[in-house]
């Protein structure tokens, strides 16, 4: 037996949840593309952390 008339509240909560699903997509989809790109120009990506700072000085 499913519910027979759906109540206000769930076609509140179904725009709500819409929402929230969109907005955690996008923002899924805005993280995504920026590791594309980040790893599509390899070259620059470098770690400097195992480098002391006056060493990175004279590494430029």
């Amino acid at each position: 037996m499913g519910i027979a008339q759906e109540h206000e509240i769930h076609k509140r909560r179904l725009g709500r949840n819409l929402g929230v699903g969109l907005a955690l997509g996008s923002f899924v989809a805005i993280v995504f593309g920026m590791t594309v790109v980040k790893v599509k120009r390899g070259d620059e990506m470098r770690s400097y952390e195992h480098v002391r700072p006056a060493e990175q000085e004279l590494s430029k």
